[in-house]
């Protein structure tokens, strides 16, 4: 058994983000074989990531405020707390907050 330690949040890069938005480890991996990333992610108003893709894809969980997520097909949902997006595998996507809420 491992007990991981809090991590502090940090300012992510304006070449990754538009607007103010801070991440926080909660988990990654231990082992070669463990692929799962897990972190909290606090974007301000009008804050989103730019265009990416994720390898294995994506799951968003919505912890508080209005999350936006758009796909390159032009389809962009708003999803509020206790919701989940999946991302699939390759798909160009960007996500962050409504411009009137985080």
């Amino acid at each position: 058994m491992r007990v991981q330690a809090e991590t502090p949040a940090v300012t992510m890069p304006d070449h990754q983000f538009t607007g103010e938005v801070r991440l926080r480890w909660l988990s990654t991996p231990q082992t070669p074989e463990q692929r799962a990333v897990v972190a909290a992610v606090t974007f301000a108003a009008g804050a989103r990531t730019v265009w990416h893709s994720h390898v294995l894809g994506q799951t968003l969980h919505v912890t508080s405020g209005i999350a936006r997520v758009g796909t390159r097909g032009g389809e962009v949902v708003e999803v509020g707390p206790g919701g989940s997006v999946y991302i699939a595998a390759g798909e160009e996507h960007w996500h962050g907050a409504t411009a009137h809420a985080p």
